[in-house]
């Protein structure tokens, strides 16, 4: 009788962890794009500038007096899709545009600039953020949160 209360708690124990694994994994994955080097000349002339498509989506950021004051994007068939906006004190980007996940954690050094992301998540529920260093942005970190990797 106690053995099989032992075995029922420790495989109640076991199916709770492995939902709980099950359920941090659901979430798509983070995919860093180098935004600064996107922009790249276009943050010259004023104006809305299209600076990356995936699939459906278009990618574009407002340009106003050499600064982003603005960055959409917009899915073929849905239209608009909302944009949360990102703040950190870690390079998320490197300078060639691709960032692994498997990288970030080790290169998470404090570098003494604060970068501020741009996220939609797309069709497949990935999280595509476009980063760019603070003094690009025209309303800096207003309405950012904190990005914590994962």
């Amino acid at each position: 009788m106690n053995l099989t209360r032992r075995l029922l708690a420790t495989g109640l124990a076991l199916s709770g962890v492995f939902g709980f694994i099950d359920a941090s994994f659901a979430k798509g994955k983070h995919h860093h794009h180098n935004g600064a080097k996107l922009v790249g000349d276009k943050l010259k002339s004023n104006g809305q500038h299209v600076i990356d498509k995936s699939g459906p989506h278009t990618v574009s950021v407002d340009i106003k007096d050499t600064k982003i004051a603005a960055f959409h994007v917009k899915h073929a068939n849905k239209g608009d899709l909302p944009v949360k906006k990102y703040k950190t004190n870690k390079k998320m980007a490197r300078a060639d545009g691709m960032q692994y996940a498997t990288f970030i954690h080790v290169q998470d050094t404090y570098l003494g600039t604060t970068y501020i992301g741009y996220s939609y998540v797309d069709d497949y529920g990935d999280e595509q953020i476009y980063w760019y260093p603070y003094d690009m942005i025209l309303d800096g970190d207003t309405g950012a949160v904190e990005y914590v990797a994962v």
